[in-house]
């Protein structure tokens, strides 16, 4: 019997998913949580062989959520599900010991199997997520223009995001200016939409 931990923070999502799985004959859901910082906690406790995790949690999210359990519960192997499929998200994902990768609309037998999968030590991911994984390469922007372009996404002026950031206004424009180029944006809000899309701003 294979134990799984399901992790997201839509409770009709996750009960959806801890229903749809429970119905095979060798997948038990045996935790549930909605917050990425109570995952390790419910992997350790629970004694989950394989966890079911989204990306996008309140908390912590679900990648650096992934890196805490491989790191304190290397037993316990992750599976990311989720409804925005992002490349920088599944080279993430991966980086961070996660097993596999896929999206939120997979029907269930396929998601089933990929638990299966999972829990056997392979690796599944998405072929049209791979496939623009690659197409897309890594981020272009330094880790200080994906800072910077974080607290961008919250609004607020030049001067919010200095303080938000620890940095000078001039080097904030500079980075805002530097990340523009890269994304080939007009605006600091397409330079946001553009780094967003391509899932490098988690």
């Amino acid at each position: 019997m294979i134990r799984l931990l399901i992790a997201d923070d839509q409770a009709l999502v996750r009960g959806a998913i801890a229903a749809l799985l429970g119905l095979e004959p060798d997948i038990e859901v045996v935790a549930e949580v909605g917050r990425g910082d109570e995952v390790l906690a419910a992997a350790l406790e629970s004694r989950a062989d394989v966890a079911l995790l989204d990306v996008d949690m309140p908390g912590l999210d679900g990648i650096a959520a992934a890196a805490e359990v491989r790191g304190a519960a290397p037993d316990c192997r992750v599976l990311m599900v989720t409804t925005f499929g992002r490349p920088g998200y599944l080279r993430r994902a991966l980086q961070a010991g996660a097993g596999g990768f896929v999206v939120k609309d997979t029907p269930a037998r396929q998601l089933a199997d990929a638990v299966r999968r999972i829990h056997r030590g392979l690796r599944v991911v998405d072929p049209a997520l791979a496939a623009e994984t690659l197409a897309s390469g890594e981020s272009p922007l330094t880790g200080r223009e994906t800072d910077v372009l974080r607290a961008a996404a919250h609004g607020g002026t030049v001067a919010n995001i200095a303080q938000a950031t620890f940095l000078s206004e001039g080097t904030v424009r500079n980075y805002l200016s530097s990340a523009m180029g890269k994304t080939g944006a007009r605006t600091r809000a397409e330079a946001v939409r553009a780094a967003e899309d391509n899932g490098w701003l988690l």
